[in-house]
């Protein structure tokens, strides 16, 4: 059973797509809801009246946080309605290393529960009035969820899915059936977290599956480039793979 409260609504500001804004105030709003009895906090915001559809953003392995929600208001200002899903637990936003680590592998370990709060979200972001037809997208970690939910063929009205430096490695036992929804890939040519051998071999798996994917490779970007402010920041393929994206989601949806 899934329950949901709107928490207060923060006042709007403005920012730029072309470079990251670092004074980041939210203009969405955060959401607290359970997945079967546990608590979780998303954070919801509307593409306006005409959304053109809607995007799931799953997180990396600190948790949702102002990084996710900066995505999502860029995206609603394309016009989508975003809900960034929470699969930690609201109030469990790691920061060490090591829970960091514990936190992404508790769900590593467990498939099935990765599945069930990651359509949690799915189904409370419809709850909360996003458009039916949905890209779910993820960044790192997230990234290895969204493939995750392609691969399990669970979600319903997924019009695409998408992975920013995120794991690639189709673990062993499953597959990408022939109707999975398009999958686009943003990777960094310089991350030695996920090689380039791992982005060859998902694209084989896709082709011989016979799905359309498209695979951006952005040279000397390391592991997490999209992450403002980090030090594996990199302008150039944020920017590129940005619009890459948003090229994307104008065609999917």
């Amino acid at each position: 059973m899934m329950k949901t409260m709107l928490l207060p609504a923060s006042t709007l500001t403005l920012f730029t797509l072309a470079l990251p804004t670092f004074a980041f105030t939210p203009v969405g709003n955060d959401v607290a809801y359970t997945v079967n009895d546990e608590a979780f906090q998303g954070y919801f915001v509307s593409g306006g009246e005409n959304a053109q559809g809607s995007v799931l953003i799953i997180h990396d392995w600190d948790g949702l946080d102002d990084y996710e929600r900066q995505r999502a208001d860029m995206l609603a200002s394309e016009g989508y309605d975003v809900f960034a899903v929470d699969l930690f637990g609201e109030g469990n936003r790691p920061q060490e290393l090591d829970d960091k680590r514990a936190a992404t592998n508790r769900l590593y370990e467990d498939r099935e529960r990765m599945r069930t709060l990651t359509l949690g979200g799915l189904a409370q972001a419809r709850e909360q009035g996003a458009a039916e037809q949905t890209v779910i997208m993820g960044y790192c970690f997230g990234g290895s969820v969204a493939l995750e939910i392609a691969r399990s063929g669970e979600a319903e009205g997924i019009a695409a899915y998408t992975s920013f430096h995120g794991g690639l490695t189709t673990p062993e036992g499953q597959a990408y059936a022939s109707n999975t929804a398009p999958i686009f890939i943003a990777h960094g040519g310089a991350d030695t977290a996920v090689s380039l051998e791992d982005v060859a071999t998902l694209a084989d798996e896709l082709e011989t599956a016979e799905i359309t994917y498209e695979v951006g490779i952005y040279s000397g970007a390391p592991h997490a480039f999209s992450v403002f402010g980090s030090d594996a920041y990199h302008e150039r393929a944020d920017q590129r793979s940005w619009a890459a994206f948003t090229d994307w989601l104008e065609e999917m949806l």
